[in-house]
């Protein structure tokens, strides 16, 4: 009982540590005092700026043209690679597709950039596309890759017994049961792409500023409301996104 009660103490600290200051920024979003320092009072004038600035906005389309390509061609790519790793079982491919998920976002940016030095791509949205989908497909693989160990093999071989062709078989038999694990990856990669700074960094060019990039650019002066305003919309999307993502779990793939 007391190592149940001082793990629980625990965990509650460790959360507190990691949402209050998150909580905080949301306050202080609706803090009517440019300096941040002290309360003064309640106010949406901060939002309101913040939709009046064209800089920001382009940023945030950016961001969300961005993310919506790269979540596209990740549950593309990553739909093919789960289902490769699924039949062929080799390590070499696990470990080719799920490398980059655990490399460092510093070593993926800096080696990226120099592959596009190499090859005399020029930087901007297409590079950063590029480099997000990079990294995204590993997420979208695992997810397809957990679908098709929970899959029935019957149901193939029942269709293949009925005459359906390979490309039949996995168009309307295999692609339908994959399709939850598929969306979720797809949700996984949008939402690591939108709020993605280290990788985007390295592989952005000029006129390719995203929302991360924006928002580095204004706490480099000074952490003014409207930062806290548009962190504050960025944490609600990427909450929806998450909540939306745990709909796709495992867990509720095999209900």
């Amino acid at each position: 009982m007391k190592n149940n009660k001082l793990l629980l103490t625990a965990t509650v600290l460790v959360y507190l540590f990691l949402y209050i200051p998150l909580l905080v920024v949301m306050l202080f979003s609706f803090n009517d005092s440019r300096l941040n320092a002290e309360w003064v009072g309640f106010t949406f004038k901060w939002y309101g700026q913040l939709f009046g600035n064209a800089e920001m906005l382009r940023a945030a389309l950016n961001s969300l043209i961005i993310a919506s390509v790269s979540a596209l061609l990740s549950g593309t790519l990553g739909t093919l690679a789960g289902v490769a790793m699924h039949r062929f079982r080799q390590k070499w491919l696990s470990a080719l597709v799920l490398g980059p998920v655990a490399m460092p976002d510093i070593l993926i940016g800096v080696s990226l950039l120099l592959m596009f030095m190499l090859f005399n791509v020029t930087l901007g949205a297409t590079s950063i596309i590029l480099a997000h989908v990079s990294f995204s497909i590993g997420f979208v693989a695992l997810a397809v890759q957990s679908r098709m160990a929970g899959m029935d093999d019957s149901l193939l071989e029942a269709a293949r017994d009925l005459g359906a062709t390979p490309w039949q078989s996995f168009r309307l038999v295999t692609l339908p049961l994959l399709l939850p694990g598929i969306v979720a990856g797809m949700m996984m990669a949008f939402t690591l792409s939108i709020d993605d700074f280290v990788v985007t960094f390295f592989t952005a060019g000029v006129g390719s500023t995203t929302l991360p990039l924006e928002i580095y650019s204004m706490v480099k002066i000074a952490v003014t409301p409207e930062v806290n305003a548009v962190s504050t919309l960025l944490m609600l999307l990427t909450l929806v996104l998450i909540t939306a993502l745990s709909r796709f779990s495992p867990q509720t793939l095999r209900s």
